[in-house]
């Protein structure tokens, strides 16, 4: 990476190296949402309370690992080929390994060794995605410094994780589950089978590795790193200290939290649902393209809406839209529209058009808190600011494991069932709906709140950021 390259002037090629990243990460990333859950209880049949405790011990080693893995990566020197980029590619096969055998089930084990193996599978996968997912992360903010370029890289990543979700979240759900029996009203009874879910998981693993060659080799680093970040006086406990004094960071935090939380507690209780309620796995795979064909409309025009209106703005109107459809959707319960799953998943599309601006803006908007970040104190943070934004987005992972499980138990559910061929009583099958429904609603309302009244970049606050972040960036040049 040379100081003479160009700050900005992307073309195609970085786009779609950039989205590539995010596509191989979420080929096997998505599977947590759509599939682990379920896996977890039906295939090794671990109770949701124990899945419970399972993902906080993980979450408590996050607190620890993440932060210092950003702080190790902001502390190494550059090689000629970037500061991020040779991260993502060493760990690329390690996170591949250990994303088959999170989904493998190994014949003959006790509940408690299932739960030992668990317990190992999950952490490890999750400290090879931190090793990849923060150099990945703090990557976007080197590509390019222009506003426009960033918010595009940001939704081309969205692009590229809904394109890399698709294998998992479409394709899957049509061949991992078997029929075991059937309702009184003729709907199947279905099963997930756990050797077909190895396989296919393995298959997406070793291409994840491939995608992610591709993203290496057309990616760039344009921007150097500053020089005053080498210090020894760099201190990480003061960078996280000073991030969590920053209310725009904070409160981005906590709407990408929510998000992911809603993301992985929608996608998780519908493969319940759609199996378990509707009958019909197979249609969960619409549930992708309503959530992300939205997309679609907004893309091409999504820079003059940003250029009018701005990020935070759309992004705030666009989560209360959301959150609207989704309380008509729990409002129709115990109708003849809430067992039908077509007018569900029209229903899941106008929800989606609400998500979309957060969905692909979300990116945009962290490089945005780093330029702040730099105008405010001089310094700039990707890997530490990214480590700790990415630790956020684990607890709303943890919040969507730890709250489903807590209800799944509540209404209890018994994943043991469908495997014997017995359907669930109608009276879960109704308060599945009802937290399939309702909860979103409530997530998607959060989200919305907090843009509106807590995240303070406005699109007139913004424009005053980088004037500053210029005026400082020419004397750093000219001394």
């Amino acid at each position: 990476m040379a100081n003479e390259n160009l700050t900005h002037g992307i073309k195609f090629k970085d786009k779609v190296g950039y989205a590539l990243g995010d596509a191989a990460g979420l080929l096997t990333f998505s599977l947590i949402g759509a599939f682990q859950n379920k896996f977890y209880t039906d295939a090794l049949g671990i109770s949701p309370a124990k899945i419970v405790v399972l993902i906080l011990v993980a979450r408590i080693w996050d607190a620890i690992n993440d932060p210092l893995w950003g702080a190790f990566i902001q502390s190494r020197k550059p090689n000629p080929k970037g500061q991020f980029r040779p991260w993502i590619l060493a760990f690329s096969i390690p996170l591949a390994v250990s994303a088959a055998l999170m989904f493998l089930k190994v014949p003959g084990l006790s509940q408690t060794k299932y739960l030992i193996y668990a317990y190992i599978t999950y952490i490890l996968y999750g400290m090879m995605y931190t090793a990849v997912n923060i150099p990945y992360g703090s990557l976007a903010s080197v590509v390019t410094d222009d506003e426009l370029e960033r918010s595009s890289l940001s939704m081309w990543r969205s692009i590229g994780a809904g394109v890399g979700g698709l294998p998992g979240t479409i394709i899957l759900p049509m061949i991992v589950y078997t029929v075991t029996g059937k309702y009184a009203n003729g709907t199947n009874i279905k099963a997930l089978d756990e050797t077909k879910l190895f396989w296919c998981v393995l298959v997406l693993a070793v291409f994840s590795v491939l995608v992610y060659f591709l993203h290496y080799k057309m990616t760039k680093e344009r921007i150097a790193p500053q020089k005053h970040q080498k210090d020894k006086d760099y201190s990480a406990i003061t960078t996280i200290k000073e991030l969590f004094r920053d209310r725009s960071f904070v409160t981005l935090s906590i709407a990408s939290m929510l998000l992911i939380a809603f993301q992985f507690y929608y996608q998780s209780t519908y493969t319940y649902l759609f199996t378990d309620y509707y009958g019909k796995p197979g249609l969960y795979a619409f549930v992708t393209i309503c959530t992300y064909g939205p997309m679609a409309i907004f893309i091409p025009i999504m820079n003059k809406l940003i250029r009018k209106f701005g990020k935070k703005e759309l992004c705030a109107f666009g989560m209360a839209f959301a959150a609207c459809v989704n309380i008509v959707l729990f409002a129709l319960r115990g109708t003849a529209f809430a067992h039908n799953p077509t007018v569900f998943l029209a229903f899941t599309f106008f929800s989606g058009l609400g998500q979309t601006f957060l969905v692909l803006e979300v990116w945009a908007l962290v490089m945005d808190v780093i330029d702040h970040y730099e105008a405010k104190t001089g310094k700039r943070e990707e890997g530490m600011t990214y480590a700790v934004f990415s630790f956020t987005r684990k607890l709303g992972q943890t919040l969507a494991g730890v709250g489903l499980n807590a209800l799944l138990a509540y209404i209890a559910y018994d994943g043991e069932l469908s495997k014997q061929g017995i359907g669930l009583s109608d009276a879960v099958l109704s308060k599945l709906y009802d937290i399939s429904t309702l909860v979103p609603a409530i997530m998607l309302a959060l989200m919305a709140i907090i843009l509106f009244v807590g995240y303070d970049l406005s699109k007139k606050k913004l424009e005053t950021v980088r004037a500053e972040l210029a005026e400082s960036r020419a004397k750093e040049e000219a001394e």
